[in-house]
């Protein structure tokens, strides 16, 4: 299966063997089991042993003869330290439950609950990363992948560009990049940041993004620029190509079809 190659101006100057991976059935299941097993979270929790620091005793009993009791006293039967104390009577206040000043939290995030422990094997691994080059390539799912492409005609997938690319500079790279795209496909390209509507605003997700195009460059190829998301062949992995659905769009240098081919036999 060959595929053309495009100058910086986006006009044809070759052609290209593609790797064997570029024509593998594309597993949506696969690659979206291993995007499950990839998220990572920070776990967070208050301390273990916060509000639980102190002498209290247990529960204060309500019998009539006993140690520490509370009868005909009107206490509540919770776990009290002692502030002061004369004989058998006690100044003594609550703690370490939820309701009492200084306690422990009732229902606390918990760190273990955050911590993922799903795995993978090696061959479903192999699996996706080569459905989900695949779906780059698929005009299809590519197109079903963004709102705005969807009953738009796509054609010219995979978009390989000449080495050349990697020396422009944002201004210049981004000019290129309407060439080479076309109208349609710009349109989805570059990063987008915009203001979530509704209460999360408030709850510390002020703003949504897209992700935008990403770029593969050959394993030695540099590149510096924010306006993409940019990965060499070498570590390019499952979550760049295919976060949030199999099928996103991505331009290959002609330095990074020929180290994937290396790479993915």
């Amino acid at each position: 299966m060959k595929s053309k190659i495009l100058d910086i101006h986006g006009k044809e100057k070759g052609s290209i063997e593609l790797p064997k991976a570029f024509s593998e059935t594309v597993r949506e299941d696969i690659i979206a089991k291993v995007i499950e097993a990839k998220k990572t979270r920070q776990p967070y929790s208050p301390s273990p042993v916060g509000g639980k620091q102190h002498s209290a005793s247990g529960k204060i009993k309500h019998l009539r003869h006993v140690w520490k009791s509370s009868y005909g006293r009107g206490m509540s039967r919770v776990p009290r330290k002692i502030m002061t104390r004369r004989g058998s009577q006690f100044n003594w206040v609550a703690a370490e439950i939820p309701s009492a000043v200084g306690g422990r939290r009732a229902h606390p995030p918990k760190a273990i609950s955050m911590i993922n422990t799903k795995r993978i094997n090696k061959k479903e691994m192999v699996l996706a990363l080569k459905g989900a080059l695949s779906a780059t390539a698929n005009e299809k799912i590519v197109s079903n992948r963004y709102e705005r492409l969807k009953d738009k005609k796509i054609s010219g997938l995979p978009i390989i560009v000449e080495s050349k690319i990697i020396s422009l500079k944002t201004k210049e790279l981004i000019s290129s990049l309407k060439n080479i795209l076309g109208e349609v496909l710009f349109e989805v390209s570059l990063k987008k940041r915009k203001i979530r509507s509704g209460k999360g605003k408030l709850r510390g997700r002020k703003y949504k993004k897209s992700l935008g195009l990403l770029l593969v460059t050959g394993n030695k190829e540099k590149i510096r620029t924010n306006a993409i998301d940019v990965r060499n062949a070498k570590e390019l992995n499952v979550t760049d190509l295919a976060d949030g659905g199999a099928g996103r769009l991505t331009i290959y240098t002609e330095e990074a079809i020929k180290n994937l081919g290396e790479r993915i036999k």
